[in-house]
């Protein structure tokens, strides 16, 4: 499961964005350790979910304080 969409990342609070930023991370290096066989699309997804909550997480931020 490591497609998010933006809907979903929203309604997460910054604890679950960074457990999630965690659990994402052990799954890649998983992924490129077998990526021998050719996982790459699914490393692809994997970086760019990270990508994706880090980027909603420093939004988050942002907009606090403000």
């Amino acid at each position: 499961m490591a497609v998010l969409k933006s809907k979903e990342i929203k309604k997460m609070n910054e604890k679950k964005i960074h457990e999630k930023v965690r659990d994402l991370r052990m799954e890649l290096i998983k992924n490129q350790v077998a990526s021998n066989k050719g996982g790459k699309i699914k490393i692809r997804e994997i970086k760019r979910t990270i990508a994706r909550l880090l980027t909603f997480s420093r939004q988050h931020k942002g907009s606090a304080g403000k």
